[in-house]
């Protein structure tokens, strides 16, 4: 939580009460979390936080790169290494949910190699796999 401050006051921010529970109970662990989860664990604390409270603070915390959603899986993690911009390999499984980030620069170099040769214009690049993690194996 530290780094996340520092970042936002380095950003000219506002890293608000909200946005930092939201991003504590994003990085509890390395599952990946959905937004009614999130909601719910949040109204424990303040009953008023609506979903659109929620959406708020993960559009935040997306934009500043302390979290990455799992498009597959319409869920987010933390990011490990929020203060550099990266594109990313996530591993996820399927039993025990938790998400591994690589940055996996040989993947992201292939693909890079056959985005440009399609003449595509990447906004955001992630690859997600999925399977089962070397404990869950």
């Amino acid at each position: 939580m530290a780094k996340a401050d520092r970042l936002c006051q380095e950003r000219g921010v506002r890293f608000t009460p909200v946005r930092k529970k939201v991003l504590e109970l994003v990085w509890s662990n390395h599952e990946s979390v959905k937004a009614y989860d999130l909601l719910e664990a949040l109204q424990c604390i303040d009953k008023a936080a609506k979903p659109v409270t929620v959406y708020r603070a993960l559009d935040f915390l997306l934009e500043q790169g302390f979290i990455h959603r799992i498009e597959s899986l319409n869920a987010f993690v933390g990011c490990r290494q929020p203060d550099l911009h990266h594109d990313l390999l996530l591993l996820i499984c399927t039993a025990c949910h938790n998400v591994d980030e690589r940055l996996a620069p040989g993947v992201m170099q292939a693909a890079q190699k056959e985005i440009q040769g399609a003449g595509f214009e990447v906004r955001q690049q992630s690859f997600e796999v999925r399977g089962l993690c070397r404990a869950c194996r």
